[in-house]
């Protein structure tokens, strides 16, 4: 669960950055809310290294999916 709300959460950045267009990459002002959505873009990065990275995280499913050892 852990690894496919960070990639929901990604990919729901990456659609809302998108429709933005340049307009979303304002950093600083009063209109975007002194760079609410950009920061909030570059923290759903983070998150896929802070709680294990992606790879990591996919390891463990295939392990366990496969039944392997070490799961």
């Amino acid at each position: 669960m852990k690894y496919y709300g960070t990639e929901l959460n990604k990919r729901r950045y990456e659609i809302l950055m998108s429709a933005g267009g340049v307009d979303a990459l304002e950093w600083e002002s009063e209109r975007s809310r002194q760079g609410a959505r950009p920061r909030a873009w570059l923290r759903t990065k983070a998150n896929s290294i802070e709680g294990g990275t992606t790879e990591v995280m996919l390891g463990i499913v295939a392990k366990r999916i496969l039944d392997l050892p070490g799961a």
